[in-house]
């Protein structure tokens, strides 16, 4: 039997044809249905899905931060503005390989290590959509050159931004403060939602107690955008709500004579109108530039201003708590006088020490005069300072009885300013020391208080707060840095109103009195601050006061010219004018000072320029009041 190849058996082949024709057909219908069945999944179940995946690819929504609010002063005078700058911005979503983008970058622009630093502890706790800055301030050269290599790097952009800038520099820099960055410490109290696309908040002073009022309201907007991510055209937009504007009592140019007159002194200087608490100057000195903060300052330039030898980022004014000294015999002799402790005309004699009653070590308590005053009656021991007529007068009050009628005044509590972090003081009592200190207190204590030393500590806001109640004879004001906000959403004005109590007086004549005694201390033939009212205008009372820094032994005396500066004593000086109408009270303190009749002259200055500028003829008095 013959051998019969399938290769010729056509039947055959044709079986095996139709054959593997179906298995190809089924599979390819298999493979269309599968392909049919997916195609209707996406279109049908998943269709929301994807086409929201697609108009987020076309579509964004953005953030669009509101413009800050200015500050002026009370003439109008630009504190606080806001000015553009080009920044350099990375969206970190759209970079894939950051480091080799900013190493390209640094070879374009400069980039210094603490903004690199910077950058990369944004990028750490930003998310990655946000734009962060990378380098701020631009100048028109980086600009161009990074315009020229944008397509080298994705998710790269160059913005106009509006940025904070202080023209006043350190004359505002402690009533200011500044802006910074937005930090992981803010993010976890502010509002986020409010400060998407801000960069910047308050940190310290008036920016930062402000804050609410500075910042305004984020507007958003969606746009269109091509596969680069640039905005082809504005769909829908809600504009942001610009911050509010703030006008402050403060005047730039008495801020200024406050600030040269303290000379190379640091130190601080507080003027307040006596019937409104309207604070006209707030000097703190030294200062530092507020704008080195709005862009990132850097860690060495930040180490100097901490720890600078007068430390230009402590703020005295509100800080700094000193031994008030002689300043305080004003309210210590109204205090006797009201509490019938000493008689209006009673006298003592002054013999240069004053020994405590029944104290059998017989030590000395010395006055400031080695040799005595002699005779002395109220007015002239607050003309003279007469430190032993306050030894006796303390003694017969008792440091309790100093503490209720002193604490009328603000002394040992906060002011209420409208700054944060503002210091207590320190007001003593038996009570405090028993309970701060576990121990009793001691006659001789109560004397040295007498005098505005020992534990007797105040701040120069609050100097010049009970100077002020002093002037206005008895209304005790909370004092007041703002004092309207400018509201640009309907073009209102809301006005601060005055905050007071009453110190009321059994006599208020006793108001005169005091009155009196401290016009002779500027005055008077022999008042320690006699040199600076030659030649006045108008009359200022006023007295002055030294705070030791430190103790001197019974058997030494104080010697400014062998003592290290840092050692010598405080000088201080409070007061008001013009006496018969005050119109303005200030507190001028000076570290290391020496002598508290050297300061006398900045208070005449402020006065007397507030007086030519507010109750000249061309003013109106009830601008003052």
């Amino acid at each position: 039997m013959p051998y019969r190849s399938h290769y010729s058996d056509h039947s055959f082949q044709a079986s095996v044809f139709k054959f593997r024709a179906i298995v190809a057909a089924l599979i390819c219908l298999l493979m269309l249905a599968g392909l049919l069945f997916r195609l209707a999944w996406l279109q049908i179940v998943d269709y929301k899905h994807f086409a929201d995946l697609s108009e987020n690819n076309r579509i964004r929504l953005m953030e669009l931060p509101p413009t800050r609010g200015l500050i002026y002063d009370r003439n109008g005078v630009i504190l606080a503005e806001n000015k553009p700058t080009f920044h350099l911005e990375i969206t970190p979503e759209q970079v894939d390989d950051m480091e080799a983008t900013l190493a390209g970058l640094s070879e374009i622009v400069s980039i210094s290590d603490s903004e690199m630093e910077r950058f990369r502890e944004e990028l750490r706790v930003h998310r990655s959509f946000q734009k962060i800055s990378l380098r701020t301030r631009l100048n028109e050269e980086e600009v161009a050159r990074l315009a020229a290599n944008r397509h080298r790097f994705p998710g790269m952009d160059i913005n106009a931004r509006l940025s904070r800038y202080y023209p006043q520099g350190e004359l505002t820099s402690h009533v200011l403060g500044y802006v910074g960055r937005i930090n992981q410490k803010d993010l976890s109290v502010i509002d986020e939602g409010n400060y998407r696309g801000t960069t910047h908040i308050g940190k310290t002073g008036l920016e930062k107690y402000y804050e609410a009022e500075l910042h305004g309201n984020v507007g958003r907007q969606k746009v269109e955008v091509n596969a680069q991510g640039r905005v082809l055209r504005v769909i829908e937009k809600i504009p942001p709500e610009a911050g509010n504007d703030l006008t402050l009592n403060l005047d730039i140019e008495l801020q200024r004579i406050a600030e040269a007159g303290l000379g190379e002194f640091a130190g601080s200087v507080i003027a307040i109108e006596p019937h409104n608490g309207a604070v006209v100057v707030f000097v703190s000195k030294p200062g530092f530039d507020p704008n080195m903060f709005v862009h990132g300052i850097s860690h060495k330039d930040y180490d100097a201003l901490q720890h600078g030898m007068y430390k230009p980022l402590f703020n005295r004014a509100l800080f700094g708590q000193y031994p008030p000294g002689s300043t305080f015999k004003p309210f210590i002799a109204l205090a006797g006088i009201e509490q019938r402790r000493f008689g209006i005309k009673e006298s003592i004699f002054c013999r240069g020490h004053y020994l405590l009653p029944g104290d059998k070590t017989e030590r000395k308590y010395r006055d400031w005069k080695k040799e005595g005053h002699g005779v002395v009656d109220l007015e002239e021991s607050v003309e003279q300072s007469c430190d032993v007529y306050y030894y006796e007068l303390a003694y017969r009050m008792g440091i309790n009885s100093m503490h209720d009628f002193l604490a009328q005044f603000g002394f040992g509590k906060k002011s209420g300013i409208d700054l944060l972090g503002e210091r207590r003081g320190l007001l003593p009592s038996t009570d405090w020391k028993k309970r701060v200190h576990g121990k009793v207190w001691y006659p001789g204590e109560t004397l040295i208080a007498g005098i505005g030393q020992g534990y007797m500590l105040a701040t120069p806001v609050q100097l010049a707060v009970a100077t002020a109640a002093l002037a206005s004879r008895g209304e005790m004001i909370v004092p007041r840095l703002l004092k309207e906000v400018h509201v640009p959403k309907d073009d209102s004005i809301r006005e601060r109103e005055p905050s007071k109590t009453m110190i009321k007086l059994r006599r208020d004549k006793h108001w005169k009195i005091i009155f009196d005694s401290m016009i002779e201390v500027v005055h008077g033939p022999w008042g320690t601050a006699r040199a600076t009212g030659w030649g006045m205008k108008f009359k200022m009372a006023g007295k002055t006061g030294t705070a030791q820094v430190f103790g001197i032994a019974q058997d030494e005396e104080y010697d400014e010219e062998t003592v290290a500066k840092k050692l010598r004593d405080h000088a201080l000086f409070v007061g008001f004018g013009p006496a018969e109408d005050p119109v303005l009270a200030v507190a001028v303190v000076a570290d290391n000072g020496e002598h508290g009749s050297k300061m006398a002259p900045i208070a005449r200055d402020v006065i007397k320029r507030y007086m030519e500028k507010y109750t000249s003829e061309h003013s109106s008095v009830s601008q003052v009041k």
